[in-house]
């Protein structure tokens, strides 16, 4: 086949692509499907297993339970019973998020070091983020958003922030409430239940 021959059925293939892609409503048209992603989850955040960047995005229309999490806290061991609510309910749209934060002196070591401790002491399967402040000044953009949302910062570890689907409302919860306390559970299954 001739070079020539070759260009004229590669624009012929390219402008049929176009032609198709025009009446099916544009190639590059956005998934009318796909929900916007609201201001409060329009961040990115680097994982605590490889520092690659992860966008919040991927988590609208769930129901998030945002916590800020320590490895040596008196409450280190709710991480048990985060990643059961995690195991129980994330089939019906809940997703835990967990961010290290040393904002309260007790969570020292290295993002390695953390996930290895996350991993191996409690089985942590949920979505953590690389260590960041949640407190204060230096309160990372998520953090910032949610503070002003619920009216409540954290002052320890392991305070919960809990979404519902549409990201418009914030409930925020202590850090010595359970993971698994009947009032954290109760306002799961209800925003779990309800409908953007």
């Amino acid at each position: 086949m001739t070079a020539s021959l070759i260009r004229i059925r590669g624009f012929i293939a390219a402008a049929l692509g176009v032609l198709a892609a025009g009446l099916s409503g544009g190639a590059m048209a956005a998934d009318p499907v796909a929900p916007a992603c609201p201001a409060l989850l329009d961040h990115r955040f680097p994982s605590l297993q490889d520092d690659k960047p992860q966008s919040l995005c991927q988590y609208v229309g769930k129901v998030v339970l945002v916590v800020n999490t320590a490895s040596y806290c008196g409450y280190t061991k709710q991480y048990d019973g985060l990643e059961r609510l995690y195991d129980k309910y994330r089939d019906r749209g809940l997703v835990v998020l967990g961010f290290p934060s040393n904002d309260f002196n007790q969570e020292p070591g290295s993002n390695a070091e953390i996930a290895d401790f996350c991993r191996s002491t409690y089985g942590v399967r949920f979505p953590m983020f690389a260590r960041s402040s949640v407190s204060g000044r230096a309160a990372n953009p998520l953090f910032v958003r949610l503070a002003e949302m619920s009216g409540d910062r954290p002052q320890w570890n392991f305070h919960k922030y809990l979404i519902d689907r549409s990201a418009g409302k914030v409930t925020s919860f202590p850090s010595q409430l359970s993971p698994e306390s009947p009032l954290l559970v109760g306002t799961i299954e209800k925003l779990l239940a309800a409908r953007p």
